[in-house]
Protein backbone atom coordinates (compact mmCIF):
# COMPACT_ATOMS: atom_id res chain seq x y z
CA UNK A 1 0.00 0.00 0.00
CA UNK A 2 1.29 3.46 -0.92
CA UNK A 3 -0.20 6.70 0.29
CA UNK A 4 0.49 9.94 -1.55
CA UNK A 5 -0.12 13.38 -0.06
CA UNK A 6 0.24 16.49 -2.21
CA UNK A 7 0.90 19.96 -0.84
CA UNK A 8 2.00 23.38 -2.04
CA UNK A 9 -0.99 24.43 -4.08
CA UNK A 10 -2.58 27.85 -3.77
CA UNK A 11 -3.49 31.08 -5.49
CA UNK A 12 -0.83 32.87 -7.50
CA UNK A 13 -0.78 35.64 -10.08
CA UNK A 14 0.10 34.94 -13.68
CA UNK A 15 3.86 34.86 -14.12
CA UNK A 16 4.40 33.61 -10.59
CA UNK A 17 5.75 30.32 -9.27
CA UNK A 18 4.68 27.48 -7.03
CA UNK A 19 6.36 24.26 -5.94
CA UNK A 20 4.19 21.24 -5.37
CA UNK A 21 5.33 18.37 -3.19
CA UNK A 22 4.08 14.83 -3.04
CA UNK A 23 5.09 12.83 0.02
CA UNK A 24 4.84 9.07 -0.27
CA UNK A 25 4.59 6.43 2.40
CA UNK A 26 5.95 2.93 2.01
CA UNK A 27 9.27 1.36 1.12
CA UNK A 28 8.46 1.03 -2.59
CA UNK A 29 8.79 4.72 -3.42
CA UNK A 30 12.41 4.49 -4.48
CA UNK A 31 11.59 1.93 -7.20
CA UNK A 32 8.40 3.68 -8.33
CA UNK A 33 8.02 5.91 -11.36
CA UNK A 34 6.09 9.05 -10.48
CA UNK A 35 3.86 11.36 -12.43
CA UNK A 36 1.97 14.61 -12.09
CA UNK A 37 -1.43 15.06 -13.71
CA UNK A 38 -3.99 17.85 -13.56
CA UNK A 39 -7.69 18.30 -14.05
CA UNK A 40 -9.33 21.62 -14.78
CA UNK A 41 -13.06 22.18 -14.22
CA UNK A 42 -15.11 20.54 -16.94
CA UNK A 43 -12.09 18.89 -18.51
CA UNK A 44 -10.54 15.45 -18.43
CA UNK A 45 -7.46 14.73 -16.37
CA UNK A 46 -4.29 15.33 -18.36
CA UNK A 47 -0.65 14.39 -18.09
CA UNK A 48 1.77 17.08 -16.90
CA UNK A 49 5.15 15.48 -16.13
CA UNK A 50 6.75 12.16 -15.25
CA UNK A 51 10.00 10.93 -13.77
CA UNK A 52 11.68 7.54 -13.58
CA UNK A 53 12.52 6.00 -10.21
CA UNK A 54 16.17 7.03 -10.44
CA UNK A 55 15.35 10.55 -11.60
CA UNK A 56 17.52 10.09 -14.67
CA UNK A 57 14.61 10.31 -17.11
CA UNK A 58 11.87 12.91 -17.23
CA UNK A 59 9.15 13.88 -19.68
CA UNK A 60 6.83 16.87 -19.95
CA UNK A 61 3.63 17.79 -21.69
CA UNK A 62 4.24 20.34 -24.42
CA UNK A 63 2.06 22.85 -22.58
CA UNK A 64 4.44 22.98 -19.60
CA UNK A 65 7.81 22.23 -21.18
CA UNK A 66 10.36 24.88 -20.27
CA UNK A 67 8.23 26.18 -17.39
CA UNK A 68 7.76 23.17 -15.10
CA UNK A 69 10.41 20.88 -13.61
CA UNK A 70 9.78 17.51 -12.00
CA UNK A 71 12.31 16.13 -9.53
CA UNK A 72 12.47 13.65 -6.69
CA UNK A 73 14.33 12.95 -3.48
CA UNK A 74 14.22 9.23 -2.78
CA UNK A 75 15.76 9.71 0.65
CA UNK A 76 12.75 11.84 1.58
CA UNK A 77 10.18 9.79 -0.35
CA UNK A 78 9.08 12.97 -2.08
CA UNK A 79 8.52 14.11 -5.63
CA UNK A 80 8.31 17.77 -6.58
CA UNK A 81 6.85 19.88 -9.35
CA UNK A 82 8.41 23.32 -9.67
CA UNK A 83 6.06 25.50 -11.67
CA UNK A 84 7.32 28.79 -13.08
CA UNK A 85 5.82 31.43 -15.36
CA UNK A 86 2.36 30.22 -14.41
CA UNK A 87 -0.54 30.99 -16.70
CA UNK A 88 -4.29 31.12 -16.01
CA UNK A 89 -4.68 27.98 -18.11
CA UNK A 90 -2.55 26.12 -15.56
CA UNK A 91 -5.42 26.42 -13.09
CA UNK A 92 -6.44 22.90 -12.06
CA UNK A 93 -6.33 20.31 -9.35
CA UNK A 94 -2.91 18.69 -9.50
CA UNK A 95 -2.47 15.01 -8.65
CA UNK A 96 0.64 12.95 -8.14
CA UNK A 97 0.65 9.27 -8.99
CA UNK A 98 2.93 6.29 -8.42
CA UNK A 99 3.65 3.30 -10.61
CA UNK A 100 5.25 0.45 -8.65
CA UNK A 101 7.81 -2.07 -9.79
CA UNK A 102 9.81 -0.02 -12.28
CA UNK A 103 13.29 -0.75 -10.96
CA UNK A 104 14.51 -2.67 -14.02
CA UNK A 105 12.92 -0.45 -16.64
CA UNK A 106 13.79 2.86 -14.96
CA UNK A 107 11.35 4.53 -17.31
CA UNK A 108 8.68 7.21 -17.07
CA UNK A 109 5.03 6.72 -17.93
CA UNK A 110 2.58 9.06 -19.61
CA UNK A 111 -0.76 7.30 -19.33
CA UNK A 112 -2.82 7.65 -16.18
CA UNK A 113 -3.83 4.01 -16.59
CA UNK A 114 -0.24 2.94 -15.89
CA UNK A 115 -0.31 4.27 -12.35
CA UNK A 116 -1.30 2.27 -9.29
CA UNK A 117 -1.76 4.92 -6.62
CA UNK A 118 -3.00 8.51 -6.58
CA UNK A 119 -2.97 11.39 -4.16
CA UNK A 120 -6.01 13.41 -3.20
CA UNK A 121 -4.96 16.43 -5.26
CA UNK A 122 -4.01 20.02 -4.52
CA UNK A 123 -5.67 23.07 -6.06
CA UNK A 124 -3.61 25.50 -8.11
CA UNK A 125 -5.32 28.72 -9.16
CA UNK A 126 -3.57 31.25 -11.38
CA UNK A 127 -5.19 34.67 -11.63
CA UNK A 128 -4.75 36.92 -14.65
Amino acid sequence: QVQLVESGGGLVQAGGSLRLSCAASGRTFSSSAMGWFRQAPGKEREFVAAISWSGRSTYYADSVKGRFTISRDNAKNTVYLQMNILKPEDTAVYYCAAKLGTYYSDSYYLSEYEYHYWGQGTQVTVSS
